[in-house]
């Protein structure tokens, strides 16, 4: 196990397009961490630069306080499991597996221990002696793993390394990864671009875009606290509605959406921060599963936390409906328990948990708080 550690890390690629800038990161000894960011991001770009697949324009990198930028990969003790699998057509399972530990000269009693250990994890002892044509995509990534689990590195690195499989396949191989994380106690460093994968097995998560680094966080804090626009529409699924308009005093303070009459109370916790904000354009960002259809006898003072939308389409997903709707400037997307609805068309009332809104500054995107 190691700590790994980014310090303005910079790609400048010879036809001096930027790849990463400035990326700074600290990744504790034993800790699972997630690169994620839609494709261009530069998260593949970063993870290659610490395997030392990828030079470092600037800044410097660091396992276990030792800077490795001019460490050749083989000299990192690192392993990667990459998106294609990467493995030997004409050997077996086993020769696969023992075959970076051949090179450095391991006995060939302490390979055989740990290609048997590692099979025995990833349930593949059984398929040892066959080639890689006759195994399953499953079979082919749980080999690869393994040929990085016998090596016992000090990092491992997986660039992308489900996006090969079915739906299902990923949600059982992304428990096991993640079972064997806490098996092994190991750093790890994934990459992808898929937000479940993300939240659902990191300890931490670095969000990309466009090289940059826009938030490293919990999976709970970044879904609580997203630091910009991009950050709270890319975490999250169906992703957060955002709305423009502006702040506007009315019985304190409301936020009213540019082109329709739909109004929302601002929750005191929030005045004071958005006082400075009366009469200037704002965005609010409302999660699907903040939503809900507002009863039909509702209360006086249901109105501040209601919008009037038009009804688009219908997905009834069995133990929830997703909803999508029009508010007249806006698409409005809401996760909804089972319930009779009106047909497409319809006029729906809307009621917003006004606690659970996200205020941003439309200049600049960044989160107010």
């Amino acid at each position: 196990m190691a700590s790994v550690r980014l310090d303005n890390i910079k790609k400048v690629y010879d036809n001096s397009f930027t790849a990463v800038h400035n990326a700074t990161v600290e990744i504790q000894n034993g800790e699972f961490v997630v690169l994620v960011g839609p494709s261009g991001c530069g998260k593949s770009t970063t993870l290659r630069m610490i395997a030392g697949l990828e030079s470092i324009t600037e800044g410097a990198l660091y396992i276990d306080d030792n800077r490795v930028n001019d460490v050749a990969p083989k000299d990192r003790d690192i392993a990667m499991v990459f998106q294609n699998y990467a493995l030997y057509p004409h050997m077996t399972v086993k020769d696969n597996m023992a075959f970076g530990l051949k090179l450095r000269k391991y006995k060939k009693s302490e390979i055989a221990s740990r290609v048997e250990h590692a099979a025995e994890i990833l349930g593949i002892d059984s398929i040892l002696d066959r080639k890689p044509k006759q195994l399953s995509g499953g079979q082919r990534q749980r080999v690869a793993v393994g040929r990085a689990i016998v090596r016992k590195p000090k990092v491992f690195l997986f660039d992308e390394p489900l996006s090969n499989l079915d739906a299902k396949l990923r949600v059982q191989m992304r428990t096991e990864i993640s079972k064997l994380h806490q098996q092994l106690e190991s750093t790890m460093v994934y990459v992808t671009h898929d937000q479940v994968e993300a939240m659902t097995m990191g300890d931490r998560i670095v969000v990309m875009k466009d090289g940059y680094i826009q938030q490293i966080d919990t999976p709970l804090n970044l879904y609580n606290n997203p630091a910009n626009v991009f950050v709270g529409g890319f975490i999250g699924s169906p992703s957060m509605n955002f709305m423009n308009g502006v702040v506007a005093q009315k019985d304190g303070l409301v936020f009213r959406e540019n082109g329709t009459s739909n109004e929302i109370k601002v929750p005191a916790s929030r005045v004071e921060i958005l006082k400075s904000y009366v009469d200037k354009p704002i965005v609010i960002g409302v999660r699907p599963e903040s939503v809900s259809l507002a009863p039909v006898a509702s209360s006086a003072n249901a109105g501040d936390k209601t919008i009037s939308v038009s009804l688009d389409v219908i997905e009834p997903m069995g133990n929830e409906i997703i909803i999508y709707s029009d508010t007249g400037s806006h698409r409005l997307v809401a996760r909804l328990v089972p319930q009779e609805l009106p047909p497409p068309g319809s006029r729906l009332e809307l009621a917003v948990d006004v606690d659970k809104v996200h205020f941003f500054d439309a200049n600049t995107e960044s989160a107010i708080v």
